[in-house]
């Protein structure tokens, strides 16, 4: 007796299909499990075993091998309880093996048969989708395979209801969609009194997707700056909502299958590792950078992260993709995401207040700052400095633009990039202006005279990098973009080199 069922093995967001082979042939009674399982996988039998028993179906006496092929595939997760309990009843006849050859089987087995959720149930439906194949998964999971279109979705409590169902004495009806979501409520802008540069910064960094570095003494508002970031940035649509969603499923973090379409915000402590920060670990899991796609990713504290994991930085911050390689595996993880970090300009963090800095001043803000390595610097485009707030501006009334205010100007400068990309053809989806290089960069931004010799001039006096440069030209065409201008004139080639060398001039 034998049987072949389909499911699904994950490197990074790429779904691969595993055929799980049952043999059962005569010998001594045994259970192996073969094919480069990890040891979750390995437990897998006690599990189906006792999960059988207590539907009342006993194991015949025979030799049970079970295959998972492609043999050289690692495979980890306990995912593979349900298709290897689904092959072992195909293949004593209790369900059809027929049938059962068209869908895409996964999910979790209780002792007692109950089906638990598992994660990447979303990418697997779409690809089950591609393949004009159906899938099978724990009714928790069925809200999120019927997000990925057009296929039927069996998602069965238990193991006794999917059997039921197969022999006609129980109906699984089709389960819905989960929720869209909008995200918790996104925090006000105008709760921050003063710091209008500041500000004038980050809606030039969310208009467009712009990397922002703010330096200023404790308690100057840069976390409370970067925490309104989510209310200003323009919500996913539905092809970047599934794209971010897909990436949660594979970690295990989309819930009873919601879809939030707020943007991704994630703000890691500075203890993470190289590995919670780019992806990792022993099975190549997406890190912080990979869950912060589309979205932002906030560094506090800058300089107090390991010096490894902010060089780790580099290449998805650069190339907008993560890059895992291990002994047995090898992933890419998309990470176009945004970099928003903050810092204090030293240790005590009162440099600029000879009265507070401590004796080692001003060395000890150099000593700070290199904590940072310059290609790291050069591949933030906007610097900002966040002074210490002022008793008159805590005791004056509100008096700064709303955040539907100024979301709605970062939504139409979003909306125009869009229009003004969206024909091109490139390897990436060219979605900001922080996307675009290249041809791109030359065709749509031409400065008028007056800022080119500017730019020219700032590119010899302070010896920018060619990064810093086109860098440079990539926030004024921003800046353009926020008053609605097709020119890119000198004024907005002013402010972007004002963002791009406050650092370095101080």
């Amino acid at each position: 007796m034998q049987a072949t069922i389909k499911t699904v093995a994950f490197q990074g967001l790429n779904v691969l299909e595993v055929d799980v082979q049952i043999l059962m042939a005569t010998g001594l009674p045994a259970f192996t499990i073969v094919g480069l399982p990890d040891k979750s996988i390995a437990e897998s039998k006690e599990r189906v075993r006792a999960a059988l028993t207590s539907l009342g179906v006993g194991l015949p006496p025979k030799r049970i091998t079970i295959n998972l092929a492609p043999a050289d595939l690692p495979k980890e997760g306990a995912h593979y309880d349900l298709p290897i309990a689904v092959g072992v009843l195909t293949a004593m006849g209790i369900l059809p093996r027929e049938e059962m050859e068209n869908y895409y089987v996964l999910g979790e087995l209780s002792l007692n048969g109950h089906c638990n959720p598992v994660s990447g149930v979303l990418p697997t439906a779409v690809e089950a989708v591609a393949r004009s194949l159906d899938i099978i998964c724990p009714e928790a999971s069925g809200p999120e395979a019927a997000w990925a279109g057009d296929l039927e979705i069996l998602a069965p409590n238990s193991l006794l209801a999917l059997i039921n169902h197969f022999k006609g004495t129980q109906v699984l009806s089709a389960p819905k969609k989960g929720e869209i979501i909008d995200g918790p409520q996104p925090l006000r802008l105008e709760d921050i009194k003063g710091q209008e540069s500041a500000k004038r910064a980050l809606e030039v960094a969310a208009a467009g997707g712009h990397n922002l570095l703010m330096t200023g003494p404790p308690g100057s508002g840069k976390s409370m700056l970067a925490s309104r970031l989510p209310g200003l940035l323009p919500p996913l649509d539905a092809a970047e909502a599934l794209e971010v969603n897909m990436i949660s499923s594979i970690s295990g973090e989309m819930k009873e299958g919601r879809i939030c379409r707020q943007r991704p915000f994630r703000d890691p402590h500075h203890s993470a590792s190289v590995a919670a920060m780019v992806g990792g670990g022993r099975t190549a899991k997406p890190g912080e950078v990979s869950l912060a796609h589309l979205g932002v990713l906030f560094l506090d504290e800058l300089p107090e992260f390991n010096r490894q994991v902010l060089e780790s930085l580099r290449q998805p911050v650069e190339a907008g993709k993560a890059v895992v390689a291990r002994a047995n595996a090898h992933v890419t993880y998309p990470a176009r995401m945004q970099l928003i970090a903050a810092m204090n300009p030293c240790r005590c963090g009162y440099l600029e207040d000879p009265s507070l800095a401590c004796p080692r001043a001003p060395k000890c803000g150099r000593d700070y700052r290199a904590k940072i390595s310059g290609p790291m610097l050069d591949r933030i485009d906007i610097h900002v400095d966040v002074p210490a707030v002022s008793a008159l501006d805590l005791t004056q009334p509100r008096q700064s633009e709303t955040t539907r205010v100024v979301a709605e100007r970062i939504s139409r400068a979003r909306l125009l990039q869009r229009q003004r990309y969206e024909q091109i053809d490139h390897p990436i989806k060219l979605r900001t202006n922080a996307d675009i290089d290249g041809e791109v960069l030359e065709k749509f931004v031409v400065l008028d005279e007056n800022g080119k010799r500017l730019l020219e001039d700032a590119m010899v006096k302070f010896k920018m990098s060619a990064r810093g440069y086109h860098r440079t030209l990539k926030v004024s065409r921003t800046l353009a973009d926020l008053v609605q201008s097709e020119e890119v004139k000198r004024v907005h080639v002013a402010e972007a080199l004002e963002y791009r060398l406050r650092l370095r001039i101080a």
